[in-house]
């Protein structure tokens, strides 16, 4: 029986721990949080931090496994990265988990490379933020190096406000290091690959819908993009070559692209599974690929099958404009039968408090449908929510 080792076993995680179990294989999992929800489902587990790169690795020299992976979350890849080398595992680089995870890092990597990528200022520390205030040009966006999920993420119109909104993304900032780069006006898209001893097999290119400005925190994603063939194709063009600038192989990637008037521009990417729903749900139902099947064969060494079996669209919708403490919710069954839809799901209840959106953490809830095509999978998502009530004091 082949043993995996999947760094993680929160919410995010559990859908690689049940389709390890699934496939007959030895689950081990590894998380700090002893009461982690992945944790029943599993073989074995190991109370290590998924983000202590040295006690990943020393757990994985001591139980030896045929494959490491983890599902949609930055946090693990350096550990993963390091403990693929160590043991000769199939796998990114060490370089390329830092490249992939630290936003300076990577946007310099782009530069050299000549992948397009919006202008930009790597802040160290409160003496380099002041020494850079007057060269920056509004607008512009800050965030932190090294977070997800838009914490720390912000639009910035003025002088005045990037003072205020510093402390904002330096707050959200492991290291401390923030960086400011250009506003780029446009349609943001993801592009979700998988690449297999270097070869770049994009699985599809996913249309997002966020808030906009100030916080940029995405409401919803569809596939395939409805945008024009020439821009899809120049999308993918710049995703391949933003893969390749910093070395991902043998790995998942998740690449966020801006789709501006002078045309496609890195964002950022992520050498790892989309999260939201995207390539857990959103990809299978569009294509019929099994990512995290996919994810796992890369992991144990074996050959991912990443030919589409459907042609269909597919979506994703949060609830949004809810604030204040949640009294009652009405109408999720109903939601659950329209046409289409394939799940319905709360992320906050009765009693629990609603915030306008400033990072992921505030979301309440989400539809998922499928449809004929990304536009009808839209259409479906929709009308769901419009059936769902939901009361607040």
């Amino acid at each position: 029986m082949k043993k995996l080792l999947i760094i993680g076993a929160s919410i995010l995680q559990l859908p690689a721990i049940k389709k390890a179990k699934e496939n007959g294989y030895y689950t081990i999992v590894a998380d700090f949080n002893p009461n982690a929800i992945g944790i029943p489902y599993a073989d074995e587990f190991r109370c290590v931090s998924t983000i202590n790169v040295e006690g990943i690795t020393k757990l994985a020299e001591e139980i030896k496994p045929d494959g490491i992976m983890t599902l949609a979350t930055d946090m693990p890849m350096r550990a993963l990265a390091a403990a693929t080398s160590k043991l000769g595992l199939p796998g990114i680089t060490f370089d390329t988990a830092i490249k992939s995870t630290d936003k300076g890092e990577m946007i310099k990597a782009f530069e050299e490379h000549g992948v397009e990528h919006p202008w930009y200022y790597i802040v160290d520390n409160e003496e380099q933020f002041n020494a850079i205030v007057e060269k920056v040009t509004y607008p512009c966006v800050m965030k932190p190096t090294d977070n997800a999920g838009n914490r720390g993420v912000c639009y910035v119109a003025s002088k005045e406000e990037l003072l205020q909104e510093y402390v904002y993304s330096h707050e959200n900032s492991r290291s401390g290091h923030v960086i400011i780069e250009e506003y780029m006006a446009g349609e943001e898209v993801s592009v979700e690959i998988v690449v297999y001893k270097g070869e770049v097999h994009i699985l599809a290119v996913t249309d997002k819908s966020t808030l906009g400005k100030p916080y940029f925190v995405e409401i919803g994603h569809a596939e395939q993009s409805q945008k024009s063939t020439e821009t899809v194709a120049a999308i993918k063009d710049l995703a391949i070559r933003a893969v390749k600038a910093v070395g991902i192989d043998n790995s998942p990637a998740h690449v966020e692209i801006m789709v501006t008037k002078d045309g496609p521009k890195m964002v950022e990417l992520g050498s790892r599974m989309g999260g939201g729903c995207i390539t857990t749900h959103l990809v299978p139902l569009s294509t019929g690929i099994d990512m995290i099947k996919s994810v796992m064969d890369l992991a144990l060494g074996l050959e991912p099958d990443l030919e589409p079996k459907l042609d269909k669209g597919s979506a994703l919708r949060h609830i949004v404009g809810i604030e204040g403490v949640i009294e009652s919710i009405e109408g999720l069954d109903e939601a659950r039968q329209v046409p289409g839809v394939f799940e319905v799901t709360m992320l906050k209840n009765v009693g629990e408090e609603c915030h306008y959106f400033k990072n992921g953490a505030d979301r309440i809830g989400y539809v998922i449908a499928q449809g004929k095509d990304t536009a009808e999978a839209i259409a479906i998502c929709e009308e769901a929510i419009k059936k769902i009530n939901i009361k607040t004091k």
